[in-house]
């Protein structure tokens, strides 16, 4: 029975729950809705890249309302997005300050041409810690709202 209904939801695009239409896809990227249909047809059609797009989630990112909730934000520019530790080595240093992360988002290097590394914290970041931040190897710019 459930078969039945799954099949009746093939090619439909949602997140978290909600159905977005093709129509409002093509126009967000600038393409025809044909263009969106035929895409997610190849996408059912190849269990690889079914099984990803349907295991991918969108999350509640708090860089653009933390000023708003009192929290401060740090966006780190790494050298090479691809070095390893460079989120264990801000995370300490923020640490050292006392200071409680409540999100870090880091950018995928495969995904995005200038990733970035993107630290929400407990209240305002002093200039003690961007200097200290900056003095990270690895780390090309910080950047504190």
């Amino acid at each position: 029975m459930w078969s039945i209904i799954r099949d009746q939801f093939k090619g439909h695009v949602g997140v978290n729950g909600v159905e977005i239409p093709h129509s409002q896809i093509g126009d967000r990227v600038g393409v025809d809705r044909r263009v969106v249909d035929a895409t997610c047809a190849v996408i059912r059609d190849d269990a690889l890249l079914r099984g990803i797009f349907e295991n991918i989630h969108a999350i509640h990112f708090l860089r653009d309302i933390a000023p708003s909730l009192g929290l401060g934000v740090i966006v780190v520019k790494p050298e090479d997005a691809q070095r390893t530790g460079l989120l264990g080595e801000v995370a300490m240093k923020v640490a050292e300050f006392g200071i409680s992360i409540r999100q870090a988002v880091s950018d995928d290097p495969y995904l995005v041409d200038e990733p970035l590394l993107t630290i929400i914290v407990e209240g305002l970041v002093s200039g003690e810690l961007v200097e200290e931040l900056v003095r990270i190897p690895g780390v090309k710019g910080v950047t504190i709202y």
